[in-house]
C-alpha cells in the first residue's frame, strides 16, 4: 500500500535549533509573509533535484537575513545588495555548488541594483530569487525602489510620488534588455495557483544552473502584511488587484531553446593552471627555453611555508605595492595567494597595511588575524601588529626607523635597515624593495626572478625597474647574512 507521508523537506532543519527563542518549530516570519511559502517551494526542489549536499544559499540584509537558521545545506550571509557579488565567487570557485541568490526589493533593486545588473550581464550561472514586497519590510517599512506611487510608507507618509521619489523600478524588465540572462519570469504567492506556477518557476530556475545554461531571475510579489498594516488575507488581494497591476506576471526572457539540455549534471570544464614557465613567459614575452628555468619553486624551510603577512608602514612608503608584488610573485610560482590592502583616508603619510596569504592550497578568506609574518616599516605598525605573530613567527624590522628591538622572546626579529640600505642606492623611496628582498633571502620562499616577473606588471614606470631590482638584490644580500648568523647561533645552543 502507498502512503504519503506529510513532512518537511530534507532541506530544512527537522528543528530550528539556530534561532534564538523558546519554540524551535516556527519560522521568524510574520503571519502572512510570503518567505516561508517561498522558503518551502525552494526546499522541496533542493530534495527533488538531489541537490542539497552542493547547495550554496546566499542570505542578503532583509527579513530572509537568517536563511541559515532553515535551510540545512550550504549558508552564506552577506553585506546589503552584495549577494550576486557573493554568487559569483562562490560559482566560480565551485562550479559544481548549485548557488541561490535569495533577496528582497529593498536589498536588489536598491544598494544591491549594481551588483544584479552586472552579474544578469555576465550571464553568470546562478538562480536568483527576488522576493517583491515593495517595501523594507525589517528595517520599519520605509520605502523601497518597487513601492507603488501613492503608496504610504513610514519615509512617505502622504504617499509616493513621481514628481519626488520616481517611478517604481520593474527589475524584470530591465534585466530582459540585456542579451546574457537565459530565463528571466514573474511570479506571485497569493492562491494555490499562482503558488504553484512559482513552484514551477523556482524549479526551472535551478534546473537551469544544473544544466549550466547561464542567469536564471525568478520575481515573486510577495505579500507583507505587517509592513502594510494589513491583516493576510488583505495582503494577498492586495498583490493580486493593485501589486500585480503594476507588476505585471508573465515570462519576460526565455532563452532555454537555445541551448541543448544535458544529462543533468553540470558542465565540467578542466581548467589546467598554466606552468611556472609558461606564465613567466607570457609576462615577460621572451623565449620559453630561456624563463622556464628561472622559474622552479624555491625550497623554503617547513617554518616559512604557507605565510599569512601583514606588511605595515605609513603612506608613501610603499607599503600597498610590496604586498602586491608579494601576492603577484607567488602567483607566478604557482601559489594561491591574496593581497587584502587597507590605508587610512589621508593616504601619504596615513597609516597603511596589507595581508598577505601565500599557500599551496586554496585560501578560505584573504584576512590574516594569527600571522606568520610581520614587516613593520615603523615604529606604530611594530606596536599595532607586534603581539598578532604566532609564536615562532617571524618580524622583520624596519630598524632604520625603528629605535626598540621586539619585545617577544618567542618570534625571529629580523633587522634590517632597510631605509638606510635604499639611501646608499640614491633613492629612499625604494626601502620597500629592500625589505622585500630580505624576505626572499631570509625565507627562501619566493625567488629574485618571480618579483621581478610580478614588477614588470605591477609597477607601470619600467624607468625604475633597474633600480628596484638593486634595493632587491641589496635586501637579499643583507637577508642572507642575518640568515647564517642565526643558523650560527643555533647550532651553538644545540652544541
Amino acid at each position: 500500500m502507498v502512503k504519503e507521508i506529510l513532512q518537511k523537506p530534507d532541506s530544512f532543519f527537522e528543528s530550528f535549533t539556530r534561532k534564538p527563542g523558546a519554540e524551535p518549530r516556527t519560522t521568524h516570519y510574520c503571519p502572512g509573509c510570503g518567505h516561508g511559502v517561498i522558503h518551502k517551494l525552494i526546499a522541496e526542489a533542493i530534495d527533488d533535484f538531489g541537490i542539497r549536499e552542493r547547495t550554496v544559499f546566499i542570505s542578503p540584509v532583509g527579513c530572509s537575513v537568517f536563511g541559515y537558521y532553515y535551510f540545512n545545506c550550504g549558508n552564506v550571509q552577506v553585506a546589503h545588495g552584495r549577494a550576486p557579488a557573493a554568487a559569483t565567487a562562490i560559482k566560480r570557485a565551485l562550479p559544481h555548488a548549485i548557488v541561490l541568490s535569495y533577496q528582497g526589493d529593498g536589498d536588489l533593486a536598491a544598494i544591491g541594483g549594481n551588483n544584479i545588473l552586472q552579474a544578469a550581464n555576465r550571464g553568470e550561472n546562478i538562480t536568483v530569487i527576488f522576493v517583491n514586497n515593495a517595501i523594507y519590510g525589517m528595517t520599519g517599512s520605509q520605502m523601497a525602489p518597487t513601492t507603488l506611487i501613492g503608496q504610504k510608507t513610514t519615509t512617505t507618509p502622504l504617499g509616493r510620488t513621481v514628481e519626488n521619489e520616481g517611478y517604481p523600478l520593474r527589475v524584470c524588465e530591465l534585466l530582459a534588455t540585456l542579451e546574457a540572462p537565459i530565463y528571466i519570469e514573474r511570479v506571485a504567492i497569493t492562491d494555490s495557483k499562482h503558488v504553484m506556477q512559482a513552484r514551477k518557476a523556482i524549479r526551472r530556475g535551478i534546473q537551469n544552473q544544473i544544466d549550466g545554461r547561464g542567469f536564471s531571475f525568478i520575481e515573486l510579489l510577495s505579500p507583507c502584511p505587517t509592513g502594510w498594516k494589513m491583516t493576510p488575507s488583505e495582503g494577498k488581494k492586495w498583490v493580486d488587484e493593485v501589486l500585480s497591476n503594476y507588476f505585471k506576471l508573465g515570462m519576460y526572457k526565455d532563452k532555454n531553446g537555445v541551448l541543448k539540455p544535458t544529462d543533468g549534471a553540470p558542465k565540467k570544464v578542466e581548467k589546467k593552471p598554466m606552468p611556472a614557465g609558461d606564465v613567466l613567459l607570457a609576462i615577460l614575452g621572451g623565449k620559453k627555453e630561456d624563463s622556464a628555468a628561472k622559474l622552479t619553486r624555491p625550497i623554503a624551510d617547513e617554518n616559512f611555508r604557507n605565510p599569512r603577512m601583514k606588511v605595515a608602514g605609513f603612506g608613501g612608503q610603499g607599503i600597498l605595492l610590496l604586498g602586491q608584488l608579494m601576492a603577484e610573485s607567488a602567483m607566478v610560482l604557482d601559489y594561491y595567494s591574496t593581497w587584502l590592502p587597507s590605508y587610512g583616508p589621508e593616504m601619504r603619510g596615513g597609516t597603511a597595511n596589507c595581508h598577505v596569504i601565500v599557500s599551496e592550497k586554496r585560501i578560505g578568506s584573504p584576512l590574516v588575524a594569527e600571522t606568520d609574518v610581520l614587516m613593520a616599516m615603523n615604529l606604530p605598525s611594530l606596536d599595532k601588529f607586534e603581539n598578532d605573530v604566532r609564536p615562532d613567527g617571524v618580524i622583520f624590522v624596519n630598524s632604520s626607523l625603528i629605535t626598540r628591538k621586539v619585545q617577544r622572546d618567542d618570534v625571529q626579529a629580523v633587522y634590517v635597515p632597510a631605509t638606510e640600505l635604499a639611501d646608499e642606492l640614491g633613492e629612499t623611496k625604494v626601502a620597500n624593495m629592500v625589505m622585500l628582498g630580505a624576505y626572499i633571502g631570509y625565507t627562501g620562499l619566493l625567488s629574485l626572478e618571480s618579483v621581478l616577473a610580478a614588477a614588470r606588471t605591477v609597477i607601470k614606470r619600467k624607468e625604475f625597474m633597474e633600480l628596484n631590482e638593486k634595493a632587491l638584490k641589496k635586501g637579499m644580500e643583507f637577508a642572507k647574512g642575518q640568515r647564517s648568523k642565526s643558523l650560527l647561533k643555533v647550532a651553538e645552543l644545540v652544541n
